[in-house]
């Protein structure tokens, strides 16, 4: 049972906190509500090494970890477990989710008493068949009618891409009500030294690897570089290692297996300092529902430009709203390894221009993508819909 009633509420199917770009997204989003109303019930997920409850100062943490396998019994759980928290809170003045699982408790909740924003970073609808190909098409259906419900009723929608944002118009969301708050990175203080063992010249994936990530398409790629014996590849994954043996089979299959770093769950610091000193990062996406028809705004292409250093990207239409190619970045038709390849041997190549793209990268960030403003943003819409 909660100990204190809360002016607000933050809910996300999502584990938090943790090494995936969401959870950093959380982090910035609840640390900004917080400050504004003076706390908050934060509800997410939990696992075998985070609690199931925090206290801190006026926030309260909730983890649903149940242990329920099948995912839709999951989700039903994880909604009546936050519908009866609510039942708590009698003077909650708003509140926060990401996800219709979170949002259909919240609006049977608030009956219009508080207002609700609805943080759309992807769609079930469109995400669940990446994941579960064989989803029947009413599981579908009925997922669109429930996020149909949750954006019909949101005082207000966020979405962190012009992509996105034309998507739901699309879709029949009110334009009038859509926000764009994009991703942040931070401007790093200081530059650290190189990781111990690292290669004298790599390339640097970082972050989950999920299918639409184009983690195949990138090892395809580095199999046409053997004429670069030195240019090494790393891969720190966010993921567990047994998430990444199918890769690492294929990584063996190409016979890469003296051309490939792996690492796994690294901490900040660490991956950090791999950020700093690669002489390139990579975001492979492929030209997939998931990547295509939501779009998306990659935290892992936002920090590496934080630190000087340029992206090698697909060319999607929510990477051109951060990367222009050729002056901050570089783009490749997706799912074509020979073309991926090429933009990496330019970039070894020529230093000069990789250099030059670096700054350019890093000067983006600092003008128009960094957390501060992207926190002011939602500071603004809060204001808005409280009448502050």
């Amino acid at each position: 049972m909660l100990q204190r009633q809360h002016p607000a509420v933050y809910a996300s199917f999502d584990r938090f906190p943790g090494p995936k770009g969401a959870a950093i997204h959380i982090q910035h989003m609840v640390t900004t509500l917080v400050e504004l109303v003076g706390g908050a019930l934060v509800y997410g997920l939990g696992d075998a090494v985070l609690p199931a409850y925090q206290h801190h100062d006026a926030t309260e943490v909730v983890r649903f970890d149940q242990p329920t396998p099948h995912l839709l019994d999951r989700i039903q759980a994880y909604g009546r477990l936050l519908s009866h928290l609510l039942a708590s809170q009698h003077h909650l003045r708003i509140g926060h989710f990401r996800d219709p699982w979170s949002g259909i408790p919240l609006l049977q909740h608030a009956q219009g008493r508080y207002p609700l924003i609805y943080e759309i970073n992807g769609l079930p609808s469109i995400e669940l068949p990446e994941h579960y190909p064989h989803v029947p098409p009413q599981t579908i259906t009925k997922l669109r009618r429930f996020e149909i419900d949750c954006w019909s009723h949101a005082t207000r929608i966020i979405t962190p891409s012009q992509t996105m944002r034309q998507r739901l118009i699309s879709l029949g969301a009110p334009a009038q009500h859509i926000c764009v708050i994009p991703n942040g990175a931070d401007l790093p203080t200081s530059v650290s030294a190189p990781p111990a063992g690292a290669p004298q010249q790599y390339g640097l994936y970082f972050g989950a690897l999920q299918s639409w990530q184009g983690i195949d398409i990138l090892l395809r790629a580095w199999q046409q570089l053997r004429d670069l014996p030195t240019l090494q590849l790393v891969i720190c994954s966010s993921v567990t290692e047994r998430r990444a043996r199918p890769y690492m089979r294929l990584a063996n299959q190409l016979q890469l297996h003296d051309r490939i770093h792996w690492h796994f769950q690294l901490d900040t610091a660490t991956l950090q300092s791999w950020k700093q000193h690669a002489l390139f990062t990579l975001a492979p996406l492929t030209e997939c529902p998931r990547n295509l028809e939501q779009g998306c705004c990659p935290l892992k292409v936002l920090e590496s430009m934080a630190v000087g250093v340029p992206v090698i990207a697909s060319d999607l239409p929510a990477i051109r709203e951060i990367i222009t190619h050729a002056q901050n970045g570089w783009l490749v038709r997706p799912d074509r390894p020979a073309e991926l390849a090429r933009a990496i041997r330019i970039l070894v190549e020529y230093p000069q221009q990789r250099q030059a793209l670096g700054a350019a990268a890093q000067h983006t960030i600092a003008a128009s993508w960094t957390w501060q403003r992207s926190q002011q943003a939602l500071r603004d819409l809060y204001h808005a819909v409280l009448g502050a």
